[in-house]
């Protein structure tokens, strides 16, 4: 059987976990028989037990049409959001101010992995308008491969790192750029930079279209990755690119803290984001982020 898909979709009766097969969409909690897989977050509690029944599954009807379906984030107020920080060589290298030295490799330093937290509820579906933030005028975007995680993870090592991820999805770390820093306060104050500004403001996470589980995602070291503005491409780039391996900060992570099915990892952004290029969004563009593998998502900037 072709592999399937785990989504939230909206009915009329409310929003209901689905599994995509091919083009058809069905009721998760109907195909399983399992009233408690009503929800995306229910299914990864249980994510062992699910998974292999959904890979099993030979549904003989009951299904809707996937174009007929509203598709939300898989996740709509996932658990811990951890974001990678300056990840993507190719990032780093545009970046870098022409004629300065390019910074080594942070591995050479002996440096971990870094993420800062995104508000859960900042989260948003694929194909909802984003509003910018008051007072920002340097909106930015970066796509980025998120892993979802699917089982309790505490201590992993570089070899079962990866063993704690249900699946992956497509996110948008959406950024105010000049939010981050509180202008009128002095360089080098304990108080000037505000990332609930920065990376939190209400839409700043868009996510979707749905879950790819891990299964079918053979080396998340290998994926292309695009993003567009209003049908321009201004990312192109690949996760073979990245600074710190998935694997690496899933390591990190779950050195610092545990993590919970439900939780999230977005892995950085590559080369392309309009702060290397002094170019940002506006109300009334689209962007439409794009992971190999996965799928693509859409948003309206309002």
């Amino acid at each position: 059987m072709a592999g399937y898909r785990l989504a939230t979709t909206r009915g009329k009766d409310g929003n209901r976990a689905g599994i995509i097969i091919g083009d058809q969409c069905f009721d998760a909690a109907e195909l399983s028989g399992k009233p408690a897989y009503a929800t995306v977050q229910a299914i990864l509690d249980d994510w062992d037990a699910a998974d292999a029944l959904f890979r099993g599954a030979k549904p003989s009807g009951g299904g809707r049409k996937l174009s007929e379906v509203a598709l939300l984030a898989p996740l709509p107020l996932p658990g811990d959001i951890f974001c990678a920080g300056a990840n993507y060589k190719d990032h780093v290298a545009e970046m870098t101010p022409a004629g300065a030295t390019p910074p080594p490799d942070p591995h050479d330093l002996g440096l971990k992995p870094w993420h800062f937290i995104k508000a859960s509820r900042s989260v948003t579906d694929p194909g909802a308008i984003v509003a910018i933030p008051d007072g920002c005028q340097k909106m930015d975007w970066e796509v980025e491969l998120v892993a979802v995680i699917g089982r309790k993870a505490h201590g992993l090592t570089m070899a079962n790192a990866l063993s704690c991820i249900a699946g992956y999805t497509v996110g948008n770390d959406l950024s105010a750029r000049d939010l981050g820093m509180r202008q009128q306060v002095p360089q080098g104050s304990p108080f000037r930079t505000d990332w609930t500004a920065h990376k939190s403001f209400q839409g700043a996470c868009p996510l979707g279209p749905w879950i790819t589980p891990a299964s079918e995602i053979a080396d998340p070291q290998k994926l292309g990755l695009k993003l567009w503005v209003n049908d321009v491409i201004k990312q192109d780039s690949n996760t073979s690119q990245m600074i710190y391996t998935l694997a690496e900060q899933i390591v990190q992570l779950t050195h610092r803290a545990t993590l919970y099915p439900g939780d999230i990892v977005m892995t950085g952004t590559p080369a392309g984001t309009a702060a290397a290029h002094n170019h940002y969004l506006k109300k009334g563009d689209t962007v439409k982020c794009w992971v190999e593998g996965i799928g693509d998502l859409t948003s309206k900037i309002g």
